[in-house]
């Protein structure tokens, strides 16, 4: 089947809509991608023609954007392009629409914070962190490695770790490579 995918970076230009159908969750808001080139003569960067693209989102998606995405945030996104023409009151109209496999901010802009949703038992639209099921599982720390129990400030990295459990285990040590230099 051949299809045409895309994968967009631009700002959300209208507040995404949300509504429950038939067929499960469904959000589209509108994307302005604006191409940017730098002009020699004036040394400076210069906004080119503006693309605005209708991007539609569904099911866990459209939730996922319902929770994340607001007016003018710089997003990426992926997914198939339709492009649709029509007659509106004798006049030709063509627009581009991008049916969504993947949206997110765009980090080369800003920071965000992500946060997992929770799947089943009509749990998806509550997000991790909110939740006050006690049986979910705790995020791991990965701030700092656990202490060597023989010399509590000095930390164990996972190849020393791997390496005692081998020797305590009575397996050969593994071989340590040549580092490559270039």
């Amino acid at each position: 089947m051949n299809e045409t995918m895309v994968c967009v970076v631009g700002n959300v230009a209208t507040q995404p809509v949300f509504r429950e159908t038939a067929a499960g969750p469904s959000a589209r808001f509108r994307l302005a991608v604006t191409q940017r080139f730098w002009d020699r003569e004036k040394s400076a960067w210069r906004d080119g023609h503006t693309n605005f693209f209708t991007v539609w989102a569904n099911r866990a998606l459209a939730a996922n954007v319902q929770a994340s995405v607001s007016l003018g945030e710089p997003l990426m996104v992926r997914g198939r392009l339709k492009v649709r023409s029509e007659q509106r009151e004798g006049q030709s109209w063509t627009g581009a629409d991008i049916e969504a496999s993947a949206i997110g901010h765009d980090l080369a802009r800003g920071t965000a914070a992500f946060r997992r949703t929770l799947r089943g038992d009509g749990a998806s639209d509550q997000v991790s962190g909110q939740s006050s099921d006690a049986s979910a599982r705790p995020e791991p720390s990965w701030e700092t490695e656990p202490a060597d129990p023989a010399n509590p400030a000095h930390p164990v990295d996972g190849s020393e770790r791997a390496e005692r459990a081998a020797a305590a285990a009575g397996a050969a040590p593994r071989r340590q490579e040549p580092a490559l230099t270039g």
